[in-house]
């Protein structure tokens, strides 16, 4: 009976958090991050600030965790079958004109994760190592498919994959101050522009030694 009351307990408190960061995700995207306290957030869920905190280390750990709950919704929405990381990137970045408060909350975490000691330093790193892979295997596949392709196609596809997700946050950083940016029209004409100039993929060594 004990166990049952544990396992019972502990999916409350996982369907409460889900709440929380489902909440916040709202509250934060009209609101920014600079103008979203705790206090407002869980009032949001019924919960006292104290309460609110139960569900996570810190303040730090809870708006890590609604960032990381952001990029969960948005591979469900927009990394459909078949779509290329590519596209992927462009479609989240022109989603993210819509909720500016999100984007601001990720330029601030991200700048304090810089710091190693902060926790979420190591999250925010093997983010990106993610995205960058993912984004150069993509570049490389179009790369080695692509017919068109010329022999004078040198660039490396991790360096064109860096660029793209540094254009990606650049982009971001410059529509906070101008919104009449279009960042993710920037954003396609850069992917274009690496798509055509990424090497391919090596060739099989059985393929290099064929006639």
């Amino acid at each position: 009976m004990r166990s049952m009351a544990r396992r019972g307990s502990y999916a409350k408190g996982v369907a409460k958090r889900e709440e929380i960061l489902s909440t916040a995700l709202d509250v934060v995207a009209r609101h920014g991050y600079r103008r979203t306290s705790v206090r407002e957030l869980a009032d949001a869920v019924g919960l006292s600030p104290a309460g609110l905190l139960h569900y996570f280390s810190s303040k730090e750990e809870l708006f890590a965790e609604i960032l990381r709950k952001r990029d969960q919704l948005d591979l469900q929405r927009y990394a459909a079958d078949g779509a290329p990381v590519t596209t992927t990137l462009v479609d989240v970045v022109r989603h993210n004109a819509d909720v500016p408060g999100l984007v601001q909350l990720h330029a601030q975490v991200l700048v304090e994760a810089c710091d190693p000691e902060h926790p979420s330093h190591a999250d925010f790193r093997d983010r990106y190592a993610r995205l960058r892979h993912a984004l150069a295997d993509a570049l490389k596949a179009d790369a080695a498919s692509d017919a068109a392709a010329t022999a004078s196609a040198t660039v490396d596809a991790e360096v064109a994959a860096a660029l793209l997700v540094a254009a990606a946050d650049g982009l971001q950083t410059q529509w906070r101050l101008d919104p009449s940016i279009d960042m993710a029209a920037h954003l396609e004409v850069l992917v274009d522009l690496l798509a055509a100039h990424v090497a391919r993929l090596d060739p099989d060594p059985d393929e290099r030694l064929s006639p």
